[in-house]
C-alpha cells in the first residue's frame, strides 16, 4: 500500500507546484548580491549620525529586497484571513514566490560586513512568513526548496556572528539573526540551528541592565530608544517561536525580556528614561515625531508570553499592528 501511495503523493506535489507557478503573482528578479556600507558616519562612535550619501546608496541596494518582503507580507495577511480552501491556495502561492528566490540561491553573495550584519532581519522576514504558510500549503516541493535555502543562509549567518564585532554581536542585529534562526529551525527542525538561535537571543537579552535598558542600544545616543524597540521586535518574536518549539526562554536572566519591554513601554510617551541614560533627546520625539505602530508590532507576540496590562492597553489602542520584517499583520498572525 505504501509503495502505491508514494507516486500519488508525488503527483499531487507536482500538480500543486505547477499550479502555483502558473497562477501566482510573479516574483521579482532575485537579489543575489548585497554590497553595502554603513549608513552612519565613520567619525561618530555612537553610530547615530547618518551619512546621507551612504544611506541613499544602501536604500537603493536594499529597496528591491524590502519591496518584495512588503509584497509578501500582504500575501501573508491575505492568506491568514482566508477560509481554509482559499488559504491553502494562497499558501501555495506564497511558498512558490519565495521558492523562486530559493532556487536562484538569492542573497548568496554578501560583499561587505554591513551586508552580513543587515541580512538577518530580511532572512527573519522570509522565515516567519514561510513558517506561517507551511501548515497550510500543498506546495511541498516549493517548501522543500525554501527550507534548504534558508538553512544555507543561516549556516552562513552562524559562522559570521561568531566572528562579528563585539558590539554588534550583543545588539539588535544579532537579535534579528536569532529570530531568523528561530523561524528557520521551526521549518527545518534543525536542533543545532535552534540551539544557536536560543543562544543568540539569550546572549542579547542577558545584557539587559536592571532597569531593562539594553546597553548596546543605549550607546546609540539620540537613536537609543529607537533601537531598543527594534531589538525587542526580534527578541520577543524569537522567544515566542522558540517557546512554541519547546524551548523555555522567556524568563531567562531574571525576566530580562519583560524588563526590557517594560523599559521601552514606559518610555513611549517622552523618551525621558533613554534620554537620562544617553543625555540626548530621543529621535522619536524630535520635531513632533512619535512612535510608529510598526515599532510596537511585537506587542501581539509579547502578550502571548507575558500578562502585561500596560502592553495590553497600548496594543488595544493601536491595532491592527503590522511590520513586514515580522511577517506582516501581527494582530492576525498571532491571533490567540
Amino acid at each position: 500500500m505504501r509503495s502505491k501511495l508514494i507516486p500519488i503523493l508525488a503527483c499531487l506535489c507536482c500538480v500543486s507546484t505547477e499550479t502555483a507557478a502558473q497562477t501566482c503573482k510573479p516574483s521579482p528578479a532575485p537579489v543575489l548580491r548585497l554590497d553595502i556600507v554603513s549608513r552612519y558616519s565613520e567619525t561618530d562612535d555612537s553610530r547615530s549620525v547618518i551619512d546621507a550619501a551612504a544611506e541613499a546608496a544602501a536604500k537603493a541596494a536594499l529597496d528591491p529586497l524590502d519591496e518584495f518582503l512588503r509584497d509578501l507580507a500582504q500575501d501573508t495577511n491575505a492568506m491568514l484571513k482566508a477560509e481554509a480552501e482559499e488559504r491553502a491556495m494562497l499558501a501555495d502561492c506564497l511558498i512558490e514566490r519565495i521558492a523562486v528566490w530559493a532556487r536562484a540561491d538569492a542573497l548568496n553573495d554578501l560583499g561587505t560586513e554591513t551586508a552580513q550584519l543587515t541580512v538577518g532581519s530580511r532572512l527573519a522576514s522570509f522565515g516567519v512568513m514561510a513558517h506561517a504558510a507551511a501548515p497550510h500549503t500543498n506546495n511541498f516541493a516549493g517548501l522543500a526548496d525554501v527550507r534548504t535555502w534558508l538553512a544555507e543562509r543561516m549556516a552562513e549567518q552562524m559562522v559570521f556572528w561568531e566572528r562579528a564585532p563585539r558590539g554588534a554581536a550583543q545588539g539588535n542585529l544579532r537579535a534579528w539573526a536569532g529570530l531568523a534562526g528561530a523561524a528557520t529551525a521551526g521549518l527545518t527542525n534543525d536542533v543545532i540551528l535552534r540551539s544557536w538561535a536560543t543562544w543568540s537571543v539569550a546572549y542579547v537579552l542577558c545584557t539587559a541592565e536592571p532597569d531593562g535598558s539594553l546597553p548596546q542600544e543605549m550607546r546609540r545616543g539620540r537613536l537609543a530608544l529607537h533601537y531598543q524597540l527594534h531589538a525587542l521586535s526580534a527578541l520577543v518574536t524569537a522567544v515566542l517561536l522558540l517557546e512554541r518549539q519547546d524551548v523555555a526562554i522567556k524568563n531567562v536572566c531574571d525576566d530580562a525580556l519583560a524588563r526590557s519591554a517594560s523599559f521601552a513601554l514606559n518610555d513611549l510617551d517622552n523618551g525621558r528614561a533613554a534620554q537620562s541614560i544617553t543625555g540626548e533627546v530621543q529621535s522619536l520625539f524630535e520635531e513632533g515625531a512619535g512612535v510608529e505602530d510598526f515599532q510596537i508590532a511585537w506587542l501581539e507576540a509579547y502578550l502571548l508570553l507575558v500578562d502585561d496590562p500596560l502592553a495590553r492597553g497600548i496594543a488595544r489602542a493601536r491595532r491592527p499592528l503590522s511590520y513586514s520584517k515580522l511577517g506582516g499583520n501581527q494582530t492576525t498572525l498571532w491571533k490567540p
